[in-house]
Order: structure tokens, then sequence, then C-alpha cells
């Protein structure tokens, strides 16, 4: 017979590790709740065209047929889901829906990573000032607080700052997107030769530095301000500004960082992007952003948004597994139910053994260093 082992990238989970997720999502879901958010569940397969938004280089799905040839696939993003649901159904905005479950994405063989991310996120649709930014990030440093994150760095980005600088330099388009291409793969033998066409230009001291313009927030604010005056970019900084601002206020100790010379995060997001992490993680603790014009993939009426969402995986391997208490394993006849009910009640840490003789329940209590109370005793 064939050995069936598990599909690549994806894990079995029980025991101290799946406790502790248990217990990490019941933290962030009790947070979503006090901030008055609604619980949305949706399904685990869904119609492949729904992703169409998603960058598919980075989130490569599981993919498969139903019986009409429909391209399906196994959902590797949770917001489009969510985006989906609200132009099917008709639900009066605004809107604030939390979540939680499995994500799946093919990731490159041997690159360490699972292929299956456990997540538990919110969405604000209908929100389109900055206050929804500012729920997303009050509920992030909640959460990380709440599942014993001592020190994070908050980065911060926006979608909408390379397009208005790119917009503004006085050469053709083709050299723009050129520009780009080199900017974000950090090529910068090509990026140092188009730039080299403005060095003389209002642009030429701000360009030297863009492709390494990351770091401390008032550091990059300060490269910024070599730009000639440009009403979109002034936008964009204001905002991260108030945020930057906002954050101080709220938490004056946590380390914020800006990064103006990436992509975004996601293809669909329209605005500010926002991330956090700590040196000894690999992935991301939490991630999200804003995307107005999501909702337009599902219908012709556009609806500001913005969302959050935990990595819940990266956030349970912070924590030392323990081993479990042990446990007491309570032992009884079926007619002394009621009596082994109170018991269990009484005591800490218990649990009813269902084994139909005193024999098979001291072998299940030896093999997993449970103590036996033995109720069918009493009698004798």
């Amino acid at each position: 017979m064939k050995n069936r082992n598990l599909p690549s990238g994806t894990r079995d989970e029980f025991g101290p590790r799946a406790a502790v997720k248990e217990t990490i999502s019941g933290q962030l879901f009790s947070i979503f709740k006090q901030r008055g958010f609604t619980k949305l569940t949706t399904p685990i397969l869904e119609y492949a065209d729904v992703f169409k938004p998603l960058n598919l280089d980075n989130y490569r799905p599981y993919q498969l047929l139903d019986e009409q040839g429909e391209a399906l696939v196994l959902r590797p993003d949770l917001t489009l889901p969510v985006a989906r649901m609200m132009s099917t159904t008709g639900v009066e905005l605004p809107a604030k829906w939390y979540y939680g479950g499995d994500v799946f994405r093919v990731k490159k063989q041997l690159s360490g990573s699972y292929n299956q991310v456990t997540q538990a996120g919110i969405e604000l649709v209908g929100s389109s000032s900055i206050k929804g930014e500012l729920e997303c990030l009050t509920i992030a440093l909640a959460g990380c607080r709440a599942t014993g994150v001592k020190e994070m760095t908050l980065e911060l980005s926006d979608a909408r700052f390379v397009e208005a600088v790119l917009a503004a330099l006085p050469v053709p388009e083709p050299t723009k997107v050129a520009l780009k291409q080199a900017l974000f793969a950090k090529n910068l033998t090509v990026y140092n030769q188009i730039s080299a066409l403005l060095t003389d230009t209002e642009f030429g001291g701000f360009l030297g530095e863009w492709p390494w313009l990351f770091g401390d927030f008032d550091t990059v604010i300060n490269v910024v301000k070599r730009l000639p005056k440009i009403s979109k970019v002034q936008t964009v900084i204001d905002n991260l500004t108030a945020v930057n601002q906002f954050i101080k206020e709220l938490a004056p100790e946590q380390r914020v960082v800006l990064d103006l010379s990436i992509p975004s995060p996601q293809t669909y997001y329209t605005g500010m992007a926002f991330r956090g992490y700590t040196q000894n993680a690999s992935d991301y603790l939490f991630s999200g952003g804003r995307y107005d014009d999501l909702l337009t993939s599902f219908q012709q009426i556009k609806e500001p948004a913005v969302g959050l969402a935990f990595d819940v995986d990266a956030l349970a391997d912070r924590v030392p597994l323990q081993d479990a208490p042990r446990q007491t394993l309570i032992y009884f006849d079926s007619d002394q139910w009621q009596q082994a009910e109170i018991l269990l009640k009484e005591t800490p840490n218990s649990t009813l053994c269902l084994a139909d003789s005193r024999e098979e329940a001291n072998r299940i209590a030896v093999s997993n260093n449970q103590q036996l109370l033995d109720l069918t005793k009493e009698g004798e």
C-alpha cells in the first residue's frame, strides 16, 4: 500500500503547540469583540477568480477543478473573501468584521516555510478616514501586548508614495517604469544609470538616496524634504506623520520605522500599509493596510476599506513550549457517572476515563503519566 504522508508544507497540530495557538487566537478574538467587530467565517474553498487582485507570484494557491470544470483554490488570503461576501450580500456599511482560519500558499521547496498559515484579523469596510488606520494600529499594539510580545518594530509605508514621486519626474513614462523596477529590485547599476539623467534637476539629491529610504521615521522624513513641493507626496507624508504621532502618544516606547523604497506588501493596497516584526522572527507578526479599490473587483461601486491580519503561527513561535501539568484520570463504573461528574468539577486538570476495565484505566494512566482516581474501589 502506498505511504500517504501529508502534502508538502502542511502539518498536523496537537499537544502544547496547538494549545498555544488556541490561546493566542482566543486572546485576539476577545480584543476584536471588545472593539465591536462581528465574527465572519468564509469557505476554505473559493473560485480562483476571487483572488485575481493578488500578486500570485508570492501567493501561489493550491488549485483544483469543480465538476463543471471551474477553477477552484484553497484560499491563499482572507481579505478577498470578505470583499467577495460584501459585494454579494448587500450588508449595510460601515461594517466591522473579524475572522480566523488557515490560508494556503504554495511556497518554494526547501524554503523552510509552511504552506499552511493560521491568521486572525479584522476588516473595516466603509471607513474612509485615517481613523480606520488608527483603529487597526490600536488593535495591533493591543494584540501584541495580550500575546506577550514585549518588543516589536512597527514598519510603515504607503503605496501612493512611489507613484506620486514618479509622476512628477520630468522623464518619459517608459523611463519611469524602468526606474521603479530597478528601485524595487535594488538593481543599483540600472537605477544609477537612470537617476543620473536627473542629477542636475531639483530631484537629484533625493534620487541619490531613494534606494536606501528606510529606517528611523524622522530620518526618512528629512530625506523626503529634499523633494520639490508635490501635493500628492505631501498628503502621504502628512498622514504618515499623523500616525507616527498617534503611536507616540499611545505607546511612547514603541519603535517606528518608515520604508518608502519598497513595493506595497499587497498589490491591492491603495494607501498606507503597516507591519510588525521582531528581530527573532522570520515572519511578520501582523500586517495590514488600506485597499479602497478592492471591492471594485466584484462590483461597480467603490467602497473604502482597511484591514489587519495577525500571523498566529509567528506569534506562537515566540512562546516556549512547556510540558503540560500532570492530569488526573477519573475511572468509574457507568452507574457512578453523576459521582464522577461531581469529582470532575472539583478536581483541577482532570478528565473522565471511559475505559472498560480497571486494567485498561491503569495502562492509560501509566502511558500518559496521569494520576488515576478510581471510584470503583470505594465500594470494595
